[in-house]
């Protein structure tokens, strides 16, 4: 029975070759994705641990807000007291005291260098007199910073901007612009710069007085001396610690650093798996149809080897050899070809600018064996129901041709569990529609979601022969080949199913995260035109903290006819922390439009503060409610709720005026500035605006279109991922297509040959194969898409409940795209079964059985 399986599949080459390749295309998703993530994940954390190499102690804030009845939010800083206690423990060999932050760079162009978030500065240690080195940035031209209005710059981000030593180079910390002279060209193992950030160092007095505060540092790090460990060192530092400080080895840095290296990868890596899995699902209808297929047109030949003695056992294993044989092959060509993917995603990155530390290509004992079993499970699996149902053939019957296929009538209990399935599906989904929050309605949703797909699955059968009779009028168009194409989809509705069930998969989701990610736009664009009046908002280009001095700039600019800051600040308020947001009382009521319960912006002053709802209702407040407050820098007030409005994702929480929060504010900063100009949004204000500030590239003025396309890029960003994901689902629906009428036409060799002798041109028979699969495909088309609209649908109740300006937004451009695309793809996948139909030689095909 082994010989007879492995002559079997040699004997199927070419049959077996479409199977072949969709496994192969799943499994290289899956080794590819584990491969990339393995390899920029050893890349980064190899580069982590350089940078701790020289670390063996670091004292730095324990973290998290201050408990109890004081001022909330307020972190610990280490002072230089900390800092000469820790150079006088006997265990220490040299201390560095570290401070950072934000420092956007331009380039001579004046354009910003590298993403905002990897733009970082930091100081310089000289030691106690100023006139020591500190070995973390060697100098590799020129000197280090020694005093303000100098700055040193790491060598990659120099050799990017052409920036020497003698060069003055714009920067910005927190809007103003800043003109320095670069001293220095240093080289540094931290992984940010490695990844294509910049660093730009100060000395120590300048960065504490930019990102702390005089004297104070964010870290304090010890190396020991010879003859110390890390644990020896760490008990020493136990003594000195400040209060709200903690005393962290070198090795658990490096630990850290590299489980947050793993956590931050394991996310992309779920998510390409996901798609990788979606593949391999729908993988799996072509691997049963075709095993399914094959069973079939050997039906003599295993009722044969029942008659002369192979158990039922027997043939279903010759079955699953075959699969195991198949899946072996196509396993291993995926592995290699997910390798070569996983380089070609390397490559990518630095291709379009995400630069990651070197490193060499990761192909892991865990990429080889989930490949590998992957790619052999799934084709077994996929492949058992087909072996089964072969071995309970009766062998006289297969050998008398009396075994006929199923027809509609034996689909009766098929169609019931279907229906049932469907209607436990629909039914979970729309319960989940009406449960008041996402976090309640996920799982239900998602378990409705599965049911109902699979419930669509199994009855698709049923679905094949009255959807694809609405095509008859269009096919009658196309004649005798239209109505053979039309009978051919529905003579073996199984097939039909299972070949269309693969698009179907595909276009359901690309269509569902259409619907959504449509709708979620539109409602934000209703959020920024309901929720500002202002003309533009100012912020940082990493949306990190304001500095007044952009706030008086604006004000002094005589076109600015309104303006107001929004600043945070951490206050308890009660027995809970809030955020103040704190706003200019006089002009925010010109500035926004927000829709109030209760109450209104007249008069916010003082202690006065409004209160979006869901945060008034959950806390019990009403306009007249007297709220006692710790403010940031711990001393205590009372406010009064003078209004209650309906917040949104973009304005929410308590609101009260600056003159009352800024006094308490460790650092007056503003997250953003409304403005509000006399001629309205125009160029000619925006550039007026831009120059005002000094055209800094560090600096963002958005209008409230402006606004919505960022936003909207990151939406169509994300869909284009997504999209190109599930691309690689909807290529292995089209092998499917493929395969499934290749051995299609093989199947029917006889009738084919029998329509060409009585007549029907080859040009006939090309056209009878492509309209076939044309209907298929639409089919699944007409499924997938309205599936993955009621998904939307469903899915966008859930947003709903925490976006209220949600509303179902079906783009029907875009939908008819997608059938265009189903029907694009089934011409496609004609093309070669096609061909061989009509090459077939019809005397050999009328002989052939």
């Amino acid at each position: 029975m082994l010989r007879t399986a492995l002559r079997n599949v040699f004997a199927h080459k070419a049959r077996l070759l479409m199977t072949v390749l969709a496994v192969l295309l799943g499994v290289a998703f899956v080794s590819g994705t584990l491969v990339f993530t393995s390899t920029i994940s050893d890349a980064y954390q190899k580069s982590s641990e350089k940078g701790f190499s020289n670390v063996d102690l670091a004292i730095e804030p324990s973290g998290g807000e201050k408990q109890g009845r004081g001022a909330p939010g307020k972190q610990p800083r280490l002072s230089q007291a900390t800092l000469e206690k820790a150079r006088d423990l006997p265990g220490t060999s040299t201390v560095t005291g570290s401070v950072s932050g934000f420092a956007a760079l331009a380039d001579k162009d004046g354009k910003l260098v590298g993403e905002g978030w990897q733009s970082t500065g930091a100081n310089y240690y000289a030691g106690a007199g100023g006139k020591g080195k500190d070995a973390r940035y060697p100098m590799s031209e020129g000197r280090a910073p020694q005093r303000g209005g100098e700055i040193a710059l790491d060598q990659k981000t120099a050799e990017r901007t052409g920036y020497k030593v003698g060069d003055t180079a714009r920067l910005s910390i927190d809007g103003p612009v800043r003109k320095d002279r670069v001293v220095g060209v240093f080289t540094t193992d931290d992984g940010n710069v490695a990844a294509g950030g910049t660093l730009v160092l100060f000395d120590t007095s300048t960065a504490q007085r930019l990102f702390s505060a005089p004297g104070q540092y964010d870290q304090v790090t010890l190396e020991a001396a010879a003859g110390t460990s890390q644990a020896e060192l760490k008990s020493q530092a136990q003594k000195i610690l400040p209060d709200g400080a903690e005393a962290v080895t070198g090795k658990k840095l490096a630990s850290d650093q590299s489980k947050a290296i793993e956590e931050s990868m394991s996310g992309m890596q779920t998510g390409m798996l996901v798609f990788a899995g979606i593949s391999l699902f729908v993988g799996i209808f072509i691997i049963a149809n075709t095993f399914t297929m094959l069973v079939t047109q050997r039906t003599k030949e295993l009722a044969l080897l029942r008659a002369v003695g192979a158990s039922r056992r027997q043939v279903t294993r010759s079955v699953l050899v075959e699969a195991f044989v198949v899946g072996t092959v196509a396993a291993v060509a995926g592995l290699a070809a997910g390798v070569g993917i996983g380089a070609a995603l390397r490559s990518l990155m630095g291709e379009i600018g995400a630069t990651v530390p070197d490193g060499p290509l990761v192909v892991d004992s865990s990429a080889v064996v989930t490949s590998l079993v992957t790619g052999i499970v799934v084709t077994v699996l996929a492949a058992w129901l087909p072996a089964r149902r072969a071995a309970k053939i009766p062998p006289v019957a297969a050998m008398s041709s009396v075994h006929a296929t199923a027809t509609v009538r034996s689909l009766v209990v098929r169609n019931s569990i279907g229906a049932l399935l469907a209607a436990a599906g629909t039914a979970l989904v729309l319960y989940a529609t009406t449960l008041d929050s996402a976090g309640e309605g996920d799982v239900p949703m998602g378990l409705g979601a599965a049911v109902l797909l699979i419930g669509m699955f199994v009855l698709t059968p049923l679905l094949s022969r009255p959807v694809i009779a609405a095509a008859a009028p269009l096919m009658r168009i196309f004649g005798v080949s239209g109505k053979l194409a039309r009978q051919n989809s529905v003579r073996n509705p199984r097939r039909t199913a299972a070949t269309a069930s693969a698009l179907m998969i595909g276009l359901t989701l690309i269509t569902g995260m259409t619907v959504i990610a449509g709708s979620v736009q539109e409602a934000i664009d209703k959020m920024a035109t309901e929720s500002f009046k202002a003309d533009y908002t100012i912020s940082m280009a990493n949306f990190t903290p304001l500095a007044p001095q952009v706030e008086e700039k604006l004000e002094r600019d005589g076109q600015v006819t309104a303006s107001s800051p929004m600043r945070n600040s951490p206050a308890r308020v009660g027995k809970e922390v809030e955020y103040m947001t704190g706003v200019n009382g006089e002009t925010i009521g010109e500035l926004t439009d927000l829709d109030f319960t209760s109450g209104s912006f007249d008069g916010l002053t003082g202690d006065k503060v409004v209160v979006d709802k869901k945060t008034a209702d959950s806390r019990k407040w009403k306009v007249g409610s007297a709220l006692p407050v710790v403010y940031e820098d711990g001393k205590k007030g009372t406010l009064t709720v003078s209004g209650v409005y309906k917040g949104n994702e973009m304005l929410q929480g308590m609101l009260m005026d600056t003159g009352t929060l800024d006094p308490h504010m460790e650092r007056v900063t503003s997250m953003q500035v409304m403005v509000k100009t006399a001629d309205g949004a125009s160029e000619s204000a925006k550039s007026t605006l831009e120059e005002a500030l000094g055209n800094n590239p560090a600096i963002l003025v958005q209008d409230r279109k402006d606004l919505s396309e960022s936003i909207a890029e990151i939406f169509t960003l994300m869909l284009n991922m997504l999209y190109g994901l599930l691309a690689m689902a909807v290529i292995v629906a089209v092998l499917g297509v493929v395969n499934t009428l290749a051995m299609s036409v093989f199947e029917r060799s006889q009738e084919i040959g029998m329509l060409r002798a009585i007549g029907l041109e080859r040009r006939g028979v090309k056209r009878m194969v492509r309209l076939e699969s044309l209907v298929i495909s639409l089919f699944g088309g007409v499924l997938g898409i309205g599936l993955g609209v009621f998904f939307g649908w469903s899915a966008g109740e859930l947003i709903a409940s925490s976006l209220p300006q949600y509303a179902l937004v079906v783009p029907w451009e875009r939908i008819g795209l997608f059938l265009a695309l189903a029907a694009v793809v089934g011409m496609l996948a004609a093309l070669w079964p096609a061909r061989r139909a009509a090459k077939l030689n019809m005397l050999a095909a009328i002989k052939s059985e």
